[in-house]
């Protein structure tokens, strides 16, 4: 059976609706050309109209009367006057074409003579990067025109540069790191320093697009984030590389903004983290910022190894097994880490075999939070002992099926101190306050895409996660609801997040009461037999032995569950 052809509507369909909207465009721009001074006219009609409101607003009662007597009147001679409504017509008319005429300032065909020389100098500093004597039509040169190799620019309020897209040479090697950092640093001196730039290198275009970053918000205070179990809001960051935001509270304001979220669990590709900074840059913040989440779901050992209480506000709470700071406690609990890590992946793995659904005990996350372990490797030295880092091996590579996630911070001189299995084992990174590219890079294993500068507010850095981009980020505000220096309002944003404190029943003592103040007798325990009281010496009789209780304790079981913090 022959085929019948498609009718013609279907078979040029896509040709005719994009000639049909190119007449629509075209008959639209014509009428608007045509009818721009009708438009004008009325657009100078309300604008009128809209004054003479105002004055008849402002104008107060007692004087109303008045105006309108004299408007009246000025409207009587009009009409009057031999051709007098058609001369107001014409002069209403041209006021209002005055009024409705475009009062946008005229755009100016290009830069000024400040701008044109901050150009020129720019291109000139390019010349021995961008230029070869073997080039015979050269881009640039001494001397050259530096509009071509600047198609788009765009100034700020101050007269520096915004925005540039910059043209270059095909034989310019762009694919070595080395040489875009020389033109990367080139261009942010010249361009204004104090500033971070965004440079994104187009190779098959031969092009570079510059633009300036606006600083990141540093007004964001710990609250509660819309995750799911298994997220952690590291902080916060630019919308360039990140299509995710979420609502935060700004006092009375709210806004989205992009998160660095980091997921945790069975499927994360990066189960334990590794925090750097200089002092003060906000690495406790950090630490203080994902504790306050992941109690939310599991319970934290917190690692103190700065000893000046920074995690006093979390002892003693609901979910946080122990806040050590001393090297026998942090021993002690690292221990108890790496046995509870073991004991997980064994019932896990007696449960896979038997077909069965793992544990509801190892379900439950269990984070550890160090900071400053290597202040305690020092110690360990010291001492004969053994490092504490060396107990972090088992965690670190089989915390993540047995839901453990390890969470390092430590000061950015102390790289080396770090114990290989905690350099190896922590692909999520984040480097914070001031450091030198180098530095970024090799903390992070790429360099950014930014412009570190040398002042940077508390919180402030670089994260990367994993093989990802590397994104700037902002810690939330979280600082020691403890200290005096801390705003009351922060204070009170971090209190609000606490869980309530709470004492395990292992740790709860009795205390004893003196037999002669007639405090009650103590009540024999279940299996033990009843105590005797001791008959009244006769001289005929000789005191007796007390007879000796052996009392059998139950073995605890093994691991213990709960921490006590060394005094």
């Amino acid at each position: 059976m022959a085929r019948r052809p498609l009718p013609r509507i279907l078979s040029n369909g896509s040709a005719q609706l994009a000639r049909s909207r190119e007449l629509a465009r075209t008959a639209a721009d014509s009428a608007t050309d045509v009818l721009h001074p009708l438009i004008t006219i009325t657009r100078g009609l309300r604008r009128l109209a809209a004054a003479g409101r105002r004055r008849w607003a402002e104008t107060p009662k007692e004087r109303r009367g008045a105006l309108l007597f004299l408007v009246a009147s000025v409207i009587l001679v009009v009409a009057l006057v031999p051709y007098g409504p058609l001369l107001a017509a014409i002069t209403l008319m041209a006021a209002a074409a005055w009024q409705g005429r475009d009062r946008s300032p005229a755009a100016s065909d290009g830069p000024d003579e400040s701008q044109s020389q901050r150009l020129k100098s720019l291109y000139e500093a390019l010349v021995p990067y961008f230029s070869a004597a073997e080039d015979p039509e050269p881009l640039y040169s001494h001397g050259g025109a530096w509009d071509k190799a600047f198609p788009t620019y765009a100034f700020d309020g101050g007269g520096r540069i915004s925005q540039l897209v910059v043209r270059y040479p095909a034989y310019f090697t762009d694919g070595e790191a080395e040489a875009r950092a020389r033109i990367e640093h080139l261009l942010a001196a010249k361009s204004g320093r104090g500033r971070e730039y965004h440079f994104t290198w187009d190779e098959e275009g031969n092009q570079l697009t510059v633009g300036v970053l606006l600083p990141l918000p540093v007004d964001i205070t710990a609250q509660r984030f819309v995750t799911t179990p298994g997220e952690t809001v590291l902080g916060f960051t630019d919308p360039t590389r990140v299509q995710r935001t979420l609502p935060l509270t700004f006092g009375e304001k709210q806004r989205d903004v992009p998160p660095v979220v980091w997921r945790t669990g069975l499927r994360s590709t990066e189960p334990h983290l590794l925090a750097l900074g200089q002092p003060g840059s906000g690495t406790s913040t950090l630490l203080r910022s994902i504790a306050l989440q992941a109690l939310l779901h599991g319970d934290v050992v917190i690692v103190d190894g700065g000893g000046t209480g920074e995690y006093a506000c979390l002892t003693g709470r609901d979910g946080v097994l122990a806040v050590e700071a001393g090297l026998a406690g942090v021993t002690a609990s690292l221990e108890w880490v790496a046995t509870e890590t073991e004991r997980r992946l064994i019932a896990a793995n007696q449960a896979h075999q038997a077909g069965d659904p793992p544990p509801d005990d190892t379900k439950r996350p269990l984070w550890v939070l160090l900071d400053r372990p290597t202040a305690f490797t020092h110690l360990a030295t010291a001492d004969g002992r053994k490092d504490p880092q060396s107990l972090l091996q088992v965690p670190l590579r089989h915390g993540r099926p047995a839901n453990v996630t390890v969470v390092v911070a430590d000061q950015l001189d102390s790289l080396d101190a770090l114990s290989e299995p905690v350099r190896q084992h922590t692909r999520a990174r984040v480097v914070l306050g001031p450091a030198t590219a180098e530095q970024l890079e090799s903390v992070l294993g790429a360099p950014p895409h930014t412009t570190p500068i040398d002042e940077l507010p508390p919180g402030r850095g670089y994260a990367r996660l994993g093989s990802g981009p590397v994104h700037r980020l902002q810690v939330p505000a979280t600082p020691n609801p403890y200290d005096d220096a801390t705003p009351d309002a922060l204070c009170e944003a971090v209190l609000d997040l606490l869980p309530p404190r709470t004492t395990p029943a292992d740790g709860e003592t009795i205390p004893e009461q003196d037999q002669s103040e007639g405090g009650p007798e103590p009540v024999p325990a279940e299996g033990e037999p009843e105590s005797v009281p001791p008959a009244q010496e006769t001289p005929e009789s000789k005191p007796e032995p007390a007879p000796v209780l052996t009392v059998t304790e139950e073995p605890l079981p093994n691991p213990v569950p709960v921490l006590t913090k060394e005094k």
